[in-house]
């Protein structure tokens, strides 16, 4: 995976962590977490619970070892890498934020037609 695509998919889970443990947690903190990535260090700022924390830490190691070039969406990927307990924690998560974000561009879209 190219270091601008790994950059853009660290974004997404950092934008749907986010989302989803702003509306569903409390006690958020503001924490660094630095990845390498291809020998590159790459800085994410994150705003989330220690719950959130953790998994979304599990998340980015599962994405750094990720061996398919390209690779491919998690949910149709032949030979996955979480863990199955993980992974119904993290699906559950990314479909919270997709329809919440989904549903916050409608609703920027007909607020704009007005």
């Amino acid at each position: 995976m190219q270091n601008d695509k790994f950059k853009s998919e660290v974004e997404l889970l950092k934008k749907f962590f986010e989302l989803h443990c702003k509306n569903k947690h409390t006690n958020q903190t503001n924490h660094c977490k630095q990845l390498t990535y291809n020998y590159e260090k790459i800085n994410v700022e994150l705003e989330l619970c220690q719950e959130c924390i953790e998994l979304i830490h599990y998340s980015f190691d599962r994405l750094i070892e990720c061996p398919h070039d390209p690779k491919p969406r998690c949910r149709t990927c032949k030979n996955p890498c979480y863990s199955k307990e993980e992974w119904k924690k993290v699906a559950k998560l990314m479909m919270y934020s997709g329809i919440h974000l989904g549903l916050s561009k409608l609703k920027k879209y007909f607020t704009l037609k007005k």
